[in-house]
């Protein structure tokens, strides 16, 4: 717990910057208590859930799926989630794409004004990582490394299927069932 309330790392540039806090915003997403219901709503829900859009995005960020990543974080800022517009932010300030990182950020800020809307998840039973990974990408972010998923965690992100490709953002994984069991299985 010490190292969470220690001071931030400040980087050199203001992408590297924003590209820590892309790391350890996505972080603090996977480690949510409800993180793996929430993906498990994307997947089994008929209504694709923005939480669970959310976490995706972050698991595609940590996977090095940055465009899709980009598209699901947009999905679920349009559905209503500020936390997601907070990451579209900095992902856009990561690649020195400012007014965009402005435009997220004003979006972000607007949303939050008018949060209580999204409704929550209950069910924190199962978690998303294995607690071992959770600590090793907190800590990475800490000591101010690159946070990626564990090779075999990426893997199975990597072998999502692909609906199509994407004018704007490339192949955009899909969730498929038994995601968050896989990945529990997989830690």
């Amino acid at each position: 717990m010490e190292r969470l309330l220690s001071a931030p790392v400040l980087l050199p540039s203001d992408q590297e910057q924003a590209a820590h806090e892309m790391d350890l915003a996505a972080a603090l997403v996977l480690a949510m208590p409800t993180a793996a219901a929430s993906l498990d709503l994307l997947v089994n829900n008929g209504d694709i859930h923005p939480e669970g859009a959310l976490v995706f995005g972050a698991l595609l960020y940590l996977a090095d799926h940055r465009d899709a990543c980009q598209f699901w974080l947009q999905f679920a800022a349009g559905a209503g989630s500020y936390t997601a517009a907070s990451l579209l932010s900095l992902l856009h300030r990561s690649l020195a794409e400012l007014r965009d990182a402005e435009v997220w950020r004003r979006a972000a800020e607007a949303l939050a004004t008018g949060r209580g809307q999204a409704p929550r998840i209950a069910d924190t039973s199962d978690k998303l990582l294995p607690e071992h990974v959770r600590a090793d990408i907190i800590n990475r972010c800490h000591e101010g490394l690159d946070v990626r998923l564990p090779p075999r965690l990426a893997a199975i992100i990597h072998q999502l299927p692909v609906d199509s490709d994407d004018p704007e953002y490339g192949e955009v994984p899909q969730v498929k069932a038994g995601l968050t069991r896989r990945l529990a299985a997989a830690g």
